[in-house]
């Protein structure tokens, strides 16, 4: 049935903008934080001073009485949450396991606060772990911005998860979720949950940033280079004469507009090369002066410009006017403007995880969902996007790019180990679970409405998603509502069969019988999700037609998907209904085989009762 998926996968992708929607939420809010911050780094010790000065704009309808900040250095210390959870799971990420226990003193992280003022008065304030829990001097009114200034110590750990020091490959400092961060007040209240293992949410802002730190080492990270002239390291524009301050070290001036993060890593062996795009941003890669390395890095440059074309054609414009892929970290992750990759790969997999870390600039750098709560729109809807730009930019040629996350879901749905998608990130039983489910069944869920809508609606609601809520927190309903939208269909059944239950698909063809010079074809509902059904009946005689049952709920129904082949609409099914029967105008004699869903974009977790073959 080859031909049939590729005319499936084939409709929708663009090489072009697209329309602008208008964002109708008038009872959505969000808080804003503007950050200044002077960091001085020892990079003998790894340790480093700060001050900070945030601005915080409080948007909501509540008064707040409390304030919390993130300290994620805290995590890599024995005896954290981090280091507990991680020895007490059945399948511990291998790059943690029992390591942050054996940590010594001058291995650990840490982040310590030390004078916190409210509009330059003096507040309390009480570490718990990795969340600072701060009691306000005066509450803080609906629509009122306060100004925070703080000085905090921190030690960067030995590199084991995201952050670090001297991590497997030799980069020197991987600086990511390094500062004192306020936590995010939304609709649901405080996200001030602990760093345990998961990933991150932050709060929309401006930030200005200056980092002193020895002269031999180059920086790459967030935000615009503000100082040059005085840096050089490659930032230098033609014709530009760079001078050096005097002294041992240099400070380097980043500006980064409109994001919920900052991040950065350092080495003195980066290489900088730059490529800037023709209608896109420049482009930044920092990768260590090695040569085994160095033809891959280079060669990744162009594949990059083509995958930000593509994610920008098929979602919407990269709106900032750089991107860095930085070598760092313990694998990849991405960051606002950046990300940081380990580099020490064959050239497939550096260019796979490139993908994947770039695509995560559009879900969760623009769209910014809760990933301690809905991780799955975060890493399934990138895993989505950057299969299809893989696909294209590697000229792979697959039939189906989704493939690899279909077996993953598949795998679990029939365990014994499936969680709903509503369980808290840090709260599955196991890290496999966690991992398919939020990657695996979070890239299924849009392949899948992929099938439910059409292609070109699942692409087209795909921009209208981004275009309605870009630079904002949205939310599985915001999803889902612009898929209706799009579509003119109903669709809070699916989000909350595939979210919120564990309820798995799995139809069959129950008996082809004859009927008077007819054939009635009789299907069943076996598991406890449905679905609308495509059915493909092929004859004896080579001709093929396609029969569609919506489900009633729907109340609307997809075009016909499979361009050249004629299709019979049916009746609606509704889903009480576990059996649904039909005629069509041929003998059973006629037929050679019918297939349920031929484009295998339904997660059926039965295949083999799908088809009926003609003895």
């Amino acid at each position: 049935m080859k031909k049939f998926l590729i005319t499936v996968l084939s409709l929708g992708l663009s090489t072009a903008g697209f329309s602008q929607f208008e964002n109708d939420r008038p009872y959505y809010w969000q808080q804003h934080v503007d950050y200044k911050m002077n960091v001085d780094m020892d990079v003998e010790t790894y340790r480093f001073t700060g001050d900070q000065e945030l601005q915080y704009t409080n948007n909501s309808p509540d008064t707040l009485k409390t304030v919390f900040y993130h300290l994620y250095f805290n995590a890599f210390q024995p005896g954290s949450e981090m280091d507990v959870r991680s020895r007490n799971l059945p399948d511990p990420d291998r790059r943690v396991g029992a390591r942050i226990n054996s940590l010594a003193p001058d291995e650990i992280g840490y982040m310590r606060v030390g004078t916190l003022k409210q509009n330059g008065v003096e507040i309390e304030h009480h570490t718990e772990g990795t969340v600072l829990e701060v009691a306000l001097n005066k509450p803080i009114l609906p629509g009122e911005t306060v100004n925070f200034t703080m000085d905090f110590e921190g030690q960067v750990p030995v590199q084991i998860r995201r952050s670090g020091r001297n991590n497997a490959e030799g980069v020197a400092l991987s600086m990511t979720q390094w500062y004192p961060k306020m936590a995010e007040y939304d609709f649901e209240g405080w996200q001030d949950h602990a760093y345990i293992a998961r990933e991150f949410q932050g709060v929309w802002g401006d930030f200005d940033v200056k980092i002193t730190i020895d002269k031999d080492y180059v920086i790459g990270g967030t935000g615009y280079l503000q100082n040059p002239e005085a840096i050089g390291h490659g930032y230098e524009t033609e014709g530009m004469k760079v001078k050096r301050p005097k002294g041992k070290k240099l400070t380097w001036h980043f500006v980064a507009p409109n994001v919920h993060d900052f991040a950065w890593a350092a080495d003195p062996e980066y290489i900088h090369d730059t490529l800037k795009m023709e209608n896109g941003p420049t482009l930044h890669f920092f990768y260590k002066d090695k040569e085994e390395i160095r033809e891959n890095w280079k060669n990744l440059q162009p594949k990059t410009a083509a995958l930000m074309e593509f994610f920008s054609a098929n979602v919407g414009p990269y709106p900032w006017e750089q991107y860095s892929v930085i070598q760092g970290g313990d694998g990849g992750m991405e960051y606002a403007m950046c990300t940081l990759i380990t580099g020490e790969r064959k050239f497939g997999s550096l260019v796979g995880v490139t993908a994947h870390e770039l695509a995560h600039t559009w879900f969760q750098q623009i769209l910014a969902t809760n990933e301690s709560k809905h991780e799955w729109m975060d890493e399934g809807f990138t895993s989505f996007i950057s299969d299809l730009a893989e696909n294209q930019v590697m000229e792979r040629g697959k039939d189906n790019p989704f493939s690899g996350a279909y077996q993953g879901y598949l795998a679990l749905a029939n365990s014994d180990m499936q969680e709903p998608l509503t369980t808290q990130a840090d709260r599955y039983s196991t890290n496999r679970t966690y991992g398919i489910s939020a990657y695996s069944k979070g890239e299924v869920f849009l392949s899948q409405l992929g099938y439910i809508i059409g292609q070109d609606k699942l692409m087209q609601t795909l921009k209208r998603y981004y275009n309605d809520f870009k630079f904002t927190h949205p939310t599985p309903n915001d999803i889902i509502r612009t898929a209706e939208k799009v579509s003119g269909m109903q669709l809070w059944w699916y989000l909350n069969e595939w979210a919120e239950t564990t309820h798995t698909i799995d139809y069959g063809i129950k008996s082809v019988t004859a009927e008077e010079g007819k054939t009635r074809i009789t299907l069943e509902r076996i598991g406890k999700m449905p679905m609308p059904m495509d059915i493909l009946v092929e004859y004896q005689d080579g001709s093929v037609e396609t029969f569609y049952a919506p489900l009633r709920m729907m109340r609307g129904e997809k075009d016909n998907p499979y361009e050249g082949i004629e299709r019979q609409g049916l009746d609606d099914w509704p889903w009480v209904y576990p059996e649904y029967s039909f005629a069509i105008e041929r003998e059973v004699s006629e037929i050679k085989t019918i297939y349920l869903d031929p484009s295998g974009l339904m997660a059926d977790t039965n295949r083999e009762n799908n088809i009926y073959q003609a003895e």
